[in-house]
């Protein structure tokens, strides 16, 4: 097939192409466009407004009707009944709402006026020629509209997304056991994230959450992995499968799930990839940036037992000492942790708090406080269970998001104290005589024990 592109008024207009690989389009620049405005709601009931609230999408140039969901089928429609092609569809932030207004538009003037023409097998003979319409963003007028559209989106998603954040109204249950969630949403995927090690994103970035949860939901009931999507004969397969592969998340490479997370509604035409990686090469560039005017903000480290907040970890340690009996630099001295371990111990200890159990004795309590007072009193805040109960694997992951006492951990080397370092003697070797230093050392000594038991053998 050859395609053939025609000028639509005059041989002078520009060419833009689509593409370094694509034909060249000529756009009319000579014709007036009407000032841009979406579809307005007429008081006739057989009015925009009238089709606008229909669940179809009527076709821009008959009465034919389709579906939003078989918005394939009308693109179908459309190439081959009105030879009609619509650039970057995918692109379109509101396919009904651009379809109408195109509709409008198309009635008030000539397609021509908006579309360049493509001329199909120019090289055959007339006959079998057939001139067909290009619809796309290289028009001024429809480029406004999709920027439109997608503004127009993104404040509505916001506004959804703001309403979710603070809806108390929130009901689930979790997908992995029978625990049932009442209040905010954050609740259920911060539950999934901590007990089952399964993150979606934070509560905040994610939009449309019950929707996302069906869909998610609607997956495991067929018995598919959230990850591979492979489907598999019974549950306790599916469940082993997620937890030895680790697919215990979502394929971020699912375009299902791009309308759930709002990054994906930010800029117009982008993906959240598009988005990240302008995100990394804008890093990368700026890696010559003066930083010496950057002002250094407070940890604001968090007590481990109350809700007590210190600006430097010197003043929360003294404080858990003073105040709950627990000197956490005693312990990490006379354990020889180092930071993985004081990691661990870190995220047990809050785990347990979390959970009003005493991580000594192991009883539970109803409230915080109950906890913290019987572990004073009692002084189990100072007897730590075994090393092999909290030195798990479990514990490299944070109780708590953004617990910046973890960020200000230090190796046990790193606080040698004074008197200790000036106690450790330093011997240096005499290496004047390298020959007599080679045949005292215990490694030539073994290397001759091993030749020796090598002959008598």
């Amino acid at each position: 097939m050859f395609l053939c592109l025609l000028p639509l008024v005059a041989p002078s207009s520009s060419c833009l192409p689509l593409s370094p690989s694509a034909p060249q389009l000529k756009i009319c620049h000579l014709c007036i466009l009407e000032p841009l405005s979406l579809p307005e709601s007429p008081a006739s009931p057989d009015g925009v407004a009238t089709v606008e609230s229909s669940p179809t999408v009527p076709c821009i140039f008959c009465e034919e009707c389709y579906v939003l969901a078989e918005q394939n089928q009308l693109l179908k429609h459309m190439i081959i009944e009105h030879k009609l092609v619509i650039a970057d569809v995918k692109l379109v932030a509101d396919f009904k709402r651009y379809i109408l207004y195109w509709k409008k538009r198309f009635a008030e003037q000539p397609i021509t006026d908006f579309c360049s023409v493509i001329r199909t097998n120019s090289e055959a003979p007339l006959e079998e020629q057939d001139n067909y319409f290009l619809l796309c963003d290289v028009l001024p007028e429809d480029r406004l509209l999709r920027e439109q559209l997608q503004q127009k989106r993104l404040r509505e998603i916001l506004e959804q997304q703001q309403r979710e954040r603070y809806d108390t109204s929130f009901h689930s249950m979790c997908m992995f056991c029978d625990q049932e969630f009442t209040g905010n949403r954050s609740v259920l995927l911060n539950h999934m994230a901590r007990e089952h090690a399964f993150n979606i994103g934070l509560p905040d970035n994610i939009v449309n959450c019950y929707e996302f949860l069906a869909v998610l939901q609607e997956k495991l009931d067929n018995l598919q992995c959230l990850y591979c999507e492979k489907v598999f004969r019974d549950k306790n397969t599916l469940k082993d499968h997620m937890r030895k592969k680790q697919h215990r998340r979502i394929n971020a490479k699912n375009k299902e799930y791009d309308r759930f997370y709002i990054i994906n509604y930010l800029e117009f035409g982008k993906s959240w990839e598009e988005v990240q990686s302008e995100d990394d090469r804008e890093l990368l560039d700026n890696l010559e940036e003066d930083w010496s005017d950057w002002e250094e903000h407070p940890v604001c480290a968090v007590c481990l037992f109350c809700e007590q907040q210190a600006d430097t970890t010197e003043k929360l340690h003294l404080h858990m000492q003073k105040s709950h009996g627990f000197d956490f630099l005693k312990i990490k001295s006379e354990l020889g942790l180092n930071f993985y371990q004081q990691v661990k111990l870190v995220n047990f200890i809050r785990r347990e708090i979390h959970h009003c159990r005493c991580y000594s004795c192991r009883e539970k309590f109803q409230s915080k406080g109950g906890l913290i007072s019987h572990m004073e009193e009692t002084k189990h805040i100072t007897f730590l269970p075994a090393r092999s109960t909290w030195d798990q694997p479990q514990y490299y992951f944070p109780t708590y998001e953004n617990d910046t006492l973890l960020c200000t951990l230090s190796d046990s080397e790193d606080l040698i104290p004074e008197d200790q370092s000036e106690a450790v003697p330093v011997v240096s070797e005499d290496i004047s005589s390298l020959k007599a230093l080679k045949q005292s050392s215990i490694l030539n000594q073994l290397l001759c024990e091993e030749n020796s038991s090598h002959d008598k053998s």
